[in-house]
């Protein structure tokens, strides 16, 4: 044993900066060994990937390296074994380096470095053919930590020049690699260029250079201590500056620096979460409400008169009276508690109570956030909070929904058997309102009478309001809404909805970030022009500049939105809110009126006017700027000096934001299209093929249904089907899309179809087979509802087969229905591939227009000439041999059944007779049959009907 000195001295001692070097060394061997092992071993396996091998592809990836094969995989394993020891003190000796005292950002660096090592081991230890799910959870977790680490060690550095430097570098080597990582990954996933994967792999493993290198840095500020443990220039006590402080003293008077030089408290970061949290419960409940009044005219095919619910919003025009306002400002918690009954509506059996229930949460939520705003407009600094809140409570709703891949799991549509959390949303809704409204506003009698209230036109920021209001909720409470305004199809040409979905989210929250930090600007006349400019490219392009114009617009709108709040809040409440609420009702029922006026008054008028509702919409507000700019100088720096001694609250929403920011990412490499489907029997060569009109992915009792819906269609075993009535993306609708969660749980390649802006009712194409090519059309409705289209090429099997999709026009409308026969005969008469027709027609068997459908000039053939019970659907075909057909019952999820048939690549016999001959099931192979699932009694209210059983023919 070291014999003891009072001095302290020990036996043995060496610098600190050993600690960074054996880190270096074994994190590095860990990655050069099994590059080298695997190379030499195994090079044409490790470099070969799901579409191509050597040599296309000739340099091998990190994770093929590391993961796949024996022994590369274990000298990996066993060198970041040992460079766990070193990690840990690595990441402790920076820590006493950094740390002061009151100081937390020390604190938080130090637990993302301890959750990063954490993290490392278990995408080691945990490889994705154990677990994928688990590997990729722990992957994109340290991925997610390295920002807050990369970013805090930058902060955090000591004040030497050449450490920093190299930080510097480092940093923005590695998120620089980020770009063109992710470029290649999608060329290679997506577009499969061969050798794209190759380019791919090089940027990984610079990644993998960058990221050590960073830690590798610390070498040159350890030498300051030497172990054991003794610190021999006082630098963890805090005699020499940091780079934060330097910059922190000299820049001190920048918003910024004063935003995050505060020290940290838990208590006012939870009464922000709380904040975010209500604002998030209020765009769920009002997102809700327009979908559960659309089950009702759904179901009538009509005016219903439960669509006066859509009004519940104008509850804020009662605070015209006075003591109603003043009573509603002193009990705001009693308020929003009264609003959760909305979040109560799932509980409720009875479509007709659960849309009340409903309404009246959307009533009181209305009328408690206009309430607040007003209450706290003499209190800027408190203002922006609660707006900051209410907007960060969108960017949640589109986020969850992302999340949930377009549902949201505490709508009312939901419940625990179709992905519902409405317990726990009900339970966090109670805490955030208990905790958000402790602090009541502190108003005296004249307080309110006493806030600038005549600045401007209460009338213009009513206008705004509406407009910026409805611009929020039809456009940005879904994120990939604009996504599918901008698609035309295969091959993919522009934004897919995941994971773009991610980009529109972040356009989103550098608004708000705008509208807080730069508030003139974000009011200001030359932003309006730029917003107005996204508008135009939204409406009127496609593909990449569509969407370069959607996130202009997405930017313009969040910034936008915190001064019209702010300028409404500072007016008469009744009328800045209570009519501007009217006017994004009045809003909401024209861009419903636009693709519905074949079924309400007026209807024609505004037929096919998207373009008029985007400029109508960008005109509310400019009138919402034009009032917020006549704001008196003298006003606004009063608001401004009020903002200097409340800037440390706003610290809090941000970080808020940028978790849901990180959050939104690992969301988006989650649900990264694989491209790796296989058809139900590709052993056998078999293409099942099946159309359904899904009457907007609500079941008869107005349940969200696309749980039920995968589960029919996976174990019908379909490879090919189409959807009718799928087109969700309006607020009346919910802003959601099926499609969406069906192809990533079915494992399908889809196209959604005509967008929510080409005022159809939707037609969507799901596809086991790889969509080469697909195009869509509005077909000639002079008169009724316009009649979608899509013609996709399908890879089957290694040959082309083009399948049609498409939604005829209504019974109402013969002459509608004539010129979409003769258009779509002669479309599918253009092709001399293989195709099958997945429709919905309109016409009886053998009568009037089906003679036009299955004729010479289509060259399709009638699936079974012989069923005669047919109206709606029918399943037509050529150049293929049909082998099945089967018609099942829809069970209680929308109106209409489900018909499918089989087939097999070849021609199919020329005699009609011989092509139409049935035969017995016993004389079909196993894996060409029907799921004998379906007899009989079926399965959930599913079952072969008609028929009572699957007709084959041979």
């Amino acid at each position: 044993m070291a014999p003891k000195f009072k001095d302290g001295d020990v036996v043995l001692s060496f610098s600190g900066k050993w600690v960074s070097w054996a880190h270096t060394i074994a994190a590095y061997s860990a990655f050069l060994s099994a590059f080298v092992v695997g190379v030499s071993l195994h090079y044409h396996k490790i470099v070969e990937n799901e579409y191509y091998g050597y040599p296309q592809e000739w340099f091998p990836s990190v994770s093929a390296t590391i993961g796949d094969r024996y022994p590369e995989r274990s000298f990996f394993m066993v060198f970041i074994a040992i460079t766990s020891g070193p990690r840990f003190v690595l990441v402790g000796l920076w820590y006493l380096l950094s740390a002061r005292p009151g100081r937390t950002l020390p604190k938080f660096v130090a637990g993302m470095g301890i959750f990063r090592t954490l993290t490392c081991g278990g995408w080691t230890y945990v490889t994705s053919t154990d677990d994928h799910q688990w590997h990729d959870i722990f992957m994109i977790s340290y991925l997610v930590a390295t920002l807050p680490w990369t970013l805090g060690c930058l902060a955090l550095s000591p004040n030497n020049a050449k450490a920093v430097q190299y930080r510097k570098y480092l940093a923005g080597a590695f998120f620089g690699t980020l770009v063109p990582l992710v470029y290649f990954f999608i060329q290679h996933k997506v577009h499969k260029i061969a050798g794209a994967y190759t380019i791919y792999a090089f940027f990984e493993w610079a990644l993998i250079l960058f990221d050590v290198a960073f830690d590798a840095v610390t070498a040159l500020d350890f030498d300051s201590f030497e172990l054991i443990v003794k610190d021999v220039k006082g630098t963890s006590k805090g005699k020499s500056t940091m780079v934060a402080d330097a910059v922190l003293e000299k820049e001190k008077d920048k918003p910024a620096v004063q935003l995050f030089g505060q020290p940290f408290s838990w208590s006012e970061a939870f009464d922000a979460v709380a904040d975010v949290y209500n604002g998030f419960v209020f765009w769920s409940m009002l997102t809700s409400l327009g979908l559960l009044v659309w089950y009702f005219p759904l179901w009538y095919m009509g005016i219903s008169g439960y669509e006066v619910l859509v009004m519940s919003t104008i509850s804020p025009s009662l605070l015209a009276i006075k003591p109603f306002r003043s009573l509603v400002v002193r009990n705001l918690r009693v308020c929003h508690l009264l609003g959760l009954v909305g979040l109560l509506a799932y509980l409720a059996k009875s479509p007709t109570n659960r849309l009340f229930a409903v309404g009246f949460g959307v009533w009181m939520s209305s009328l408690s956030w206009a309430a607040t705003w007003y209450s706290e407009g003499y209190q800027p600094g408190r203002l922006e909070s609660k707006i900051s809140a209410w907007a960060i409570g969108l960017i949640m709703s589109s986020i969850v929904k992302f999340a949930w891949r377009t549902s949201n799991p505490i709508w009312p549509i939901t419940h625990a058997e179709n992905g519902g959390m409405n317990e726990v949303g009900l339970v966090l809704a109670i805490f955030a309102v208990l905790r958000s409204t402790r602090n009541p506003p502190n108003l005296s009698s004249n307080d309110l009478a006493l806030q600038g209230r005549k600045q401007g036109s209460s009338f213009l920021a009513a206008l705004g309001i509406g407009g910026v209001l409805f611009a929020m909720h039809s456009l940005l409470s879904d994120s990939s809404t604009m996504i599918l305004w901008v698609w035309e199809g295969f091959p993919v040409r522009g934004p897919i909805s995941a994971p773009h979905g991610a980009v529109t989210i972040a356009a989103m929250g550098t608004g708000l970030v705008i509208g807080l930090f730069y508030e003139d600007w974000a009011r200001s006349w030359t932003f309006y022009g730029i917003g107005s400019v996204g508008a135009a490219f939204l409406t009127l392009k496609s593909h990449w500049s569509g969407y370069l114009g959607a996130l202009t617009l997405t930017v313009y709108l969040m910034a936008v939105s915190v001064p019209l709040v702010a300028s409404a809040a500072r007016k008469s409440p009744a009328v800045t809110f209570g009519f501007g609420f009217l006017v994004y009702n009045v809003m909401v029922l024209f861009h419903v009126w636009v693709v519905a006026y074949a079924f309400v008054p007026g209807g024609p008028l505004v037929r096919e006017h998207t373009d008029w509702i985007m400029i109508t919409t960008m005109l509310l507000v400019g009138c919402g700027v034009f009032t917020s700019i006549s704001s008196t100088p003298v006003a606004q720096r009063k608001r401004f000096n009020a903002y200097l001694n409340t800037r440390k609250q706003r610290s809090y929403y941000l970080y808020i934001l940028g978790f849901l920011q990180l959050f939104a990412v690992s969301i988006a490499y989650l649900r990264f299209p694989t491209y790796d489907y296989t058809p139900y029997h590709a052993e056998d060569k078999v293409v099942t093929a099946g159309i359904w009109t899904i009457h907007f992915g609500l079941d008869n009792d107005m349940w969200s249904s696309e749980y039920r819906m995968r589960d029919v269609i996976k174990e019908l075993e379909l490879d090919v089907i189409g959807l009718l009535e799928s087109d969700n993306q309006r607020i009346i609708m919910g802003n959601r899309d099926v499609t969406q969660f069906l192809a990533e749980d079915l494992g399908m390649y889809v196209d959604y179809g005509p967008g929510p802006n080409k005022h159809t009712w939707g037609c969507a194409l799901l596809s086991k087979f790889p969509i080469i090519n697909s195009t869509h059309h509005l077909l000639p409705s002079p008169v009724g509802e316009l009649a979608p289209a899509i013609h996709a090429t399908l890879d089957v099997y290694g040959e082309m087969v083009d399948v049609f999709v498409f939604h005829s026009g209504q019974e109402e409308d013969p002459e509608d229905r004539r010129l979409q026969a003769d258009y779509l005969s002669k479309l599918m008469g253009s092709s001399s591939r293989p195709s099958i027709l997945l429709s919905y027609l309109v016409t009886k068997p053998l009568e009037g227009n089906y003679n036009t459908y299955v004729s010479d000039v289509s060259g399709m053939h009638d699936i079974d000439p012989t069923d005669w019970d047919r109206w709606c659907e029918y399943i037509l075909y050529k150049g293929l041999t049909r082998i099945g057909y089967a018609r099942v019952s829809r069970s209680t999820i929308t109106d209409t059944e489900i018909q499918l048939g089989k087939f097999l690549l070849g021609p199919e016999a020329q005699d009609e007779e011989v092509r139409n001959r049935r035969i017995e099931e016993d004389n079909i192979a196993p894996g060409e049959r029907f799921p004998a699932l379906f007899r009989g009694e079926g399965v959930r209210g599913h079952r072969y009907h008609v028929f009572d059983e699957p007709r084959y023919f041979g």
